[in-house]
C-alpha cells in the first residue's frame, strides 16, 4: 500500500530499490507521528477532480492505518453554487465572503451536511477506513457567532469549540469528517469558513499538525512565480509577509488561520498544493515535503 501511495514520476519504474527507499524515508515520520492528531482542511481542486479526490481519500485512510489520528474538515463552495443555480438562487459574494441570506443558508446546510459530508464518509469507508460525519451542531462541537460584517447575512465565526465528540470518535478508531456549519446559542444556523473551523478545531484538539489543501504550491515570495515557494517560516516571518503584502488576497485568511492555531499550541501548520497527487503523504512522510510549513 505504501508503494501505491508514494508514487514516483510516470517515467520511472517502481522497482524494489525504490520501494525500500520510500519505506526507509517514511518510517521515522510514521514513528514520530503515531498517536498524534492531524487536522486536514479539504477543499479546492482536490475536492472537484475525481482523481485527486481518490488520492486524498487514500492518503487519509493511509494516515489512520499507520497510527495517526486524522480529522477531515471540508467546505463545498462549487457544490453549493451548483445547487443554488438549480433552485434559481443567484450566488452573491461580498469582500470574498458568500452572502448568506435565509434561503441560501438552507441550501448551504443541505449541501455541506447532507451531500458533501456523507459522500466523503462513504468514500473513506469504501477505501477501508471508518468515517463518521458530523457538523458543528453535533455534540455541541461548535457554537457560532455572527461574523459581524454588514450585509453578508448568516456568515459566522467560531465562538467555542467542544472537542469531546471528536476525541471520542478518534479514540474509537474512527475518522471524523466535519462540515463547517454551526448554530449560535439561540439556534440560528451559520455558515463558517472551513479554514477557520479547521484551525480552531486543531487548536482545541492539541493537534500535531494543521494542513490546508489549497490550489497554490504554498506561500510564494512572488505569487506569479511558482518556483519562489517558501518552504519553511515561523510566526514572526509569516506576520511580516502579510505586512509586506507578499501574502495577499485569499492567502491572508489561510496564513492568519495558521498563525492563530500555532499561537494556541499546535506544533506546525502546512499550506500545500492539493492539485499534486498524494500531497498529504508527500508533506508528512518525506524529507523534502511539498508545500510551506509554518512553525511557532
Amino acid at each position: 500500500m505504501v508503494c501505491a501511495l508514494f508514487s514516483l514520476p510516470p517515467n520511472r519504474m517502481f522497482n524494489a530499490s525504490d520501494r525500500v527507499q520510500v519505506l526507509s524515508e517514511a518510517l521515522p515520520y510514521i514513528q514520530s507521528f503515531a498517536g498524534r492528531t492531524v487536522v486536514v482542511k479539504y477543499g479546492g481542486a482536490a475536492m472537484k477532480d475525481s482523481t485527486l479526490k481518490t488520492t486524498v481519500i487514500r492518503d487519509v485512510v493511509f494516515m489512520a492505518c499507520v497510527g495517526l489520528r486524522p480529522v477531515l474538515v471540508h467546505g463545498g463552495g462549487p457544490e453549493i453554487n451548483l445547487w443554488l443555480e438549480k433552485l434559481g438562487i443567484e450566488p452573491q459574494f461580498m469582500n470574498g465572503l458568500r452572502v448568506t441570506d435565509a434561503p441560501t443558508m438552507d441550501v448551504v446546510e443541505m449541501v455541506l451536511v447532507g451531500r458533501v459530508n456523507k459522500e466523503l464518509v462513504s468514500l473513506i469507508n469504501q477505501a477501508g477506513g471508518s468515517a463518521v460525519g458530523v457538523c458543528g451542531k453535533d455534540g455541541k462541537l461548535l457554537t457560532a457567532r455572527p461574523q459581524g460584517e454588514s450585509g453578508i447575512g448568516f456568515v459566522g465565526e467560531v465562538a467555542t469549540v467542544n472537542p469531546q465528540l471528536i476525541n471520542t470518535l478518534l479514540d474509537g478508531g474512527h475518522i471524523p469528517i466535519v462540515s463547517s456549519v454551526a448554530t449560535d446559542e439561540e439556534g440560528q444556523v451559520y455558515n463558517i469558513n472551513a479554514d477557520t473551523v479547521a484551525g480552531e478545531l486543531a487548536a482545541a484538539l492539541d493537534a500535531e499538525k494543521l494542513i490546508l489543501l489549497t490550489d497554490t504550491p504554498g506561500i510564494l515570495q512572488d505569487y506569479q512565480d511558482a518556483t519562489s515557494l517558501i518552504h519553511q517560516l515561523d510566526i514572526r516571518q509569516a506576520r511580516q509577509l502579510i505586512e509586506e503584502d507578499v501574502v495577499a488576497g485569499g492567502m491572508i485568511p489561510k496564513v492568519t488561520c495558521c498563525i492563530r492555531s500555532l499561537a494556541q499550541g499546535i506544533q506546525a501548520a502546512h499550506i500545500i498544493d492539493g492539485r499534486a497527487p498524494h500531497a498529504l503523504l508527500l508533506e508528512i512522510f518525506t524529507d523534502a515535503g511539498i508545500g510551506t510549513m509554518i512553525t511557532a
